[in-house]
């Protein structure tokens, strides 16, 4: 399969396409700059424009694009940039693949749980309801831009990833720095629920959505959330560090502005669509998820 990859340098895009490679695939990257070797294209998501040759061929394309919004404080700005950074880059796409004579079959377009907001206890599956917060209407446009797409004939799937546990960055690569220094504990009153997906599974999720018919909205989380004082106790324990000292939500409010009310919200997602259709997780639940990074 031919695949052509925004992101590929973002922490999902560094895992998923070595991994799509190394399974035979044909990967093509889109860069910003100038390209430096047959496997890169530029594009410039800003302006909507691509170079031609891009899409020629491609048989699927994976749009992981996005500024981290957990990167800096939510400024108006930055808060401007975190939704300007993929509804261009999803136009830009949905855009470009609309306009080949001979179109790419699938977008998988990367989401997030963000959609659902604080929900306490209740169990999300895709069909759940959207949330009122500003990642929810981040979520809401970037899904919407995949719209053309669709009405195309193209088959989309938008995959909504949760807290992604990995030690080479993101949320979990900075939990892991306090963990390995002794100062881990649990986040606010520990009871919102967490749902992670290990980097192993999040790339085989995403391979199985470009190699099976499912489309729409797709939770990409482990089966089985759990409570933040679940998740960080299982990390000490697994690291071998104290997990007795806890960070206050006024606190974490204070260093991370706006952004705190993502890291203290309570999620309970399950990855219905993914069990219906046959996925199996390698790490189903916090304990496999937390022994996988201890180990990596």
């Amino acid at each position: 399969m031919r695949v052509v990859v925004s992101g590929a340098s973002g922490l999902i895009g560094r895992h998923l396409v070595p991994s799509l490679r190394a399974d035979g695939h044909d990967v093509l990257v889109l860069v910003r700059r100038e390209p430096r070797g047959p496997g890169e294209l530029r594009w410039d998501p800003a302006s909507g424009s691509i170079d031609p040759a891009a899409l020629t061929g491609a048989d699927a394309v994976v749009n992981l694009s996005g500024v981290g919004v957990g990167d800096h404080r939510w400024t108006p700005e930055y808060k401007r940039e975190i939704l300007s950074s993929r509804v261009q880059t999803t136009s830009t796409l949905v855009t470009a693949m609309i306009a080949q004579e001979r179109r790419p079959s699938v977008l998988v377009n990367a989401s997030a749980v963000g959609a659902y907001g604080e929900a306490g206890d209740a169990v999300l599956t895709e069909d759940s309801p959207w949330g009122d917060d500003f990642l929810a209407g981040v979520v809401r446009e970037w899904e919407a831009a995949t719209r053309p797409a669709t009405d195309a004939g193209i088959r989309v799937a938008m995959a909504r990833t949760g807290l992604l546990a990995s030690p080479a960055g993101g949320a979990f690569g900075r939990l892991l720095t306090l963990f390995h220094l002794g100062v881990g504990g649990r986040l606010g009153s520990g009871n919102q629920w967490w749902s992670l997906i290990s980097m192993p599974d999040e790339v085989r999720a995403l391979t199985f959505l470009l190699e099976n018919p499912v489309s729409g909205p797709v939770n990409l989380t482990a089966p089985v959330p759990a409570h933040n004082a679940v998740v960080t106790k299982a990390l000490g324990q697994a690291l071998h560090r104290p997990t007795v000292l806890a960070v206050p939500g006024i606190a974490l409010r204070t260093v991370l502005g706006e952004f705190a009310s993502s890291v203290l919200m309570s999620q309970r997602v399950v990855p219905q669509k993914l069990l219906d259709a046959g996925f199996v997780f390698r790490h189903p639940d916090a304990t496999t998820i937390v022994d996988w990074l201890a180990g990596a």
